[in-house]
């Protein structure tokens, strides 16, 4: 095991003091849903926002060590009963990457901590995210100048790494609120540049939700195919909540009771529409991605869940207790 910042003693009585500061709240009953997505092996320019498996070794080690981890069914329960632990914290990962039983699992039963990953199961196996589609194009196309016109980009330089991120932020924004049948031509479209082809092993499969879901994983739904809910039809929207969390139970055999909204944000990704379709599927609760803690009382069908992000020990801790003061 490498040695990890936070066994630094000075980040450690940081934070045990910055946790003296939210003293008022150890009795309010909050909770911190955090939201991942993919852990990386390695460094990777092109998502220089998510973690890699070192890091997050240390944010679990963290966590272990200055917060309550709770399971999902174990801290919704304890919401609403009014009983939640001061610093109650939950793990959560989104879509279904391989790397959350690959590398995240390992790390998540070193300190024994639960978790829960929610699954677009359309990408199970051999599928590859649309997203996931365009960063391979990204990193396919030839240094220099490169006409995007095809993509209804125009021209942009790719001379750096720094180009190439640009460029991927820029197509995953444009292409995140097509309809599905627009962005999946203009993967098409982008994939062609570049001669075809696509990365794929990148997403679970069947038997890894399996495995994860008897080492202390609860298994969540996160549609069929990650499509924003509000781009949709009454039924299109319907059927995506109601046959991922079919798929999932089909897999695990037994009830799935959360749900993830794609993208997650209130009023934009989906609306109280949507929050009624997921109530009447059957769910507990479901999750966006708002900032802020979960308190008692709060709707259970739009509870917060936010992206850590800090790079260094105490302000990574520090993040935690602000986001648990925050309603």
């Amino acid at each position: 095991m490498s040695t990890l910042p936070v066994q630094s003693s000075l980040p450690s009585r940081l934070i045990r003091a910055a946790g003296s500061m939210f003293t008022p709240f150890q009795d309010a009953d909050r909770l911190c849903v955090l939201n991942y997505h993919r852990i990386l092996a390695q460094p990777d320019p092109l998502f220089d926002d998510e973690p890699t498996v070192e890091t997050f070794r240390w944010q679990m080690r963290l966590l272990a060590r200055y917060f309550n981890v709770l399971s999902l069914p174990e801290a919704i329960a304890r919401l609403g009963a009014g009983r939640l632990p001061p610093r109650a914290v939950c793990i959560t990962f989104d879509d279904g990457y391989r790397s959350t039983h690959d590398l995240a699992l390992p790390v998540l039963n070193e300190f024994g901590l639960p978790a829960t990953v929610f699954v677009s199961t359309a990408y199970l196996d051999s599928g590859t995210m649309w997203n996931e589609t365009i960063a391979d194009a990204v990193r396919r196309l030839p240094d220099g100048a490169v006409d995007l016109s095809a993509a209804g980009l125009g021209m942009r330089e790719l001379r750096t790494g720094t180009n190439r991120r640009d460029l991927l932020n820029e197509l995953t924004a444009h292409a995140k609120y097509l309809p599905p049948p627009e962005r999946l031509a203009l993967t098409e479209r982008l994939m062609a540049m570049v001669g075809g082809g696509s990365g794929d092993g990148l997403m679970l499969t069947p038997e890894m939700i399996r495995t994860m879901a008897a080492q202390r994983f609860e298994i969540g739904a996160h549609t069929v195919s990650h499509p924003i809910l509000t781009s949709l039809t009454d039924e299109a929207a319907r059927h995506e909540i109601e046959q991922g969390k079919r798929d999932l139970e089909a897999i695990t055999g037994t009830p799935i009771r959360y749900f993830a909204y794609p993208n997650g944000k209130v009023g934009k990704d989906f609306d109280e529409r949507h929050k009624e379709m997921v109530r009447a599927a059957g769910f507990t609760a479901a999750f966006s991605t708002e900032v802020g803690a979960a308190v008692r009382g709060r709707d259970l069908f739009q509870l917060p869940r936010s992206r850590p992000w800090d790079a260094k020990p105490f302000l990574f801790g520090l993040r935690l207790l602000r986001w648990l003061a925050q309603e």
